[in-house]
């Protein structure tokens, strides 16, 4: 039998399950939760995520296409300023360098440690989650693939020369960065801490040797 495909439910739906892991943890997961966070009947998430490891699958797929397309709009926009500069004086011809790249990280780590921290903090249950689930590690090993690859195709097209292996490191020590900043108390993130942390982070791969 064929999942439903009303999309907007669908995605009501798993949002709930990302509601239910970042406020609940994922040991209170379960289709009666996800319904009564959505806000719909009973048996409605059970109807679309049979199991409750679909649950979880689509929960990851939704924190990753979240993410790729916040982080997009923010490179997108940062190319546009970046162009006008350009535009604007001859004296900023050269190519965007650390110093934009910090400062997407930055606001980027406060976007998410802050205004979607519930977001975040389900991943980290989901990521917790797939060291004992074989079948969501492959699922979240797959996601990550993507998100490297889409992550180094916005820096080519803002005209930043890292390379593969740069990226890679920068997605883990933002990963890492981040969920000190999601546990940590919510006052204490600032965007002026999250930039210092994104130029360390992004100093230090930079300038680490080849």
């Amino acid at each position: 039998m064929a999942p439903p495909r009303n999309t907007r439910r669908r995605r009501a739906l798993t949002d709930a399950v990302i509601e239910v892991l970042g406020t609940a943890g994922i040991h209170k997961l379960s289709h009666r939760a996800v319904d009564e966070r959505a806000g719909l009947p009973a048996g409605t998430a059970a109807n679309y995520f049979p199991r409750r490891d679909d649950l979880l699958a689509a929960a990851a797929e939704r924190v990753a296409e979240l993410h790729v397309a916040e982080m997009t709009s923010a490179d997108r926009a940062a190319a546009g300023r970046a162009a006008a500069g350009r535009a604007a004086s001859a004296q900023e011809q050269a190519a965007p360098g650390p110093d934009m790249l910090a400062a997407l990280i930055g606001a980027s780590l406060h976007d998410a440690a802050t205004r979607n921290r519930t977001r975040y903090l389900a991943a980290y249950e989901l990521a917790l989650e797939s060291t004992r689930q074989p079948a969501l590690a492959e699922s979240m090993s797959r996601l990550g693939a993507a998100a490297l690859g889409t992550t180094l195709a916005e820096h080519r097209a803002l005209g930043l020369p890292t390379t593969a292996e740069q990226v890679r490191a920068l997605i883990a020590l933002y990963n890492g960065t981040l969920l000190t900043l999601v546990v940590a108390p919510p006052e204490t993130v600032t965007p002026e801490v999250t930039l210092a942390l994104a130029r360390c982070l992004v100093a230090g791969v930079l300038h680490a040797p080849a």
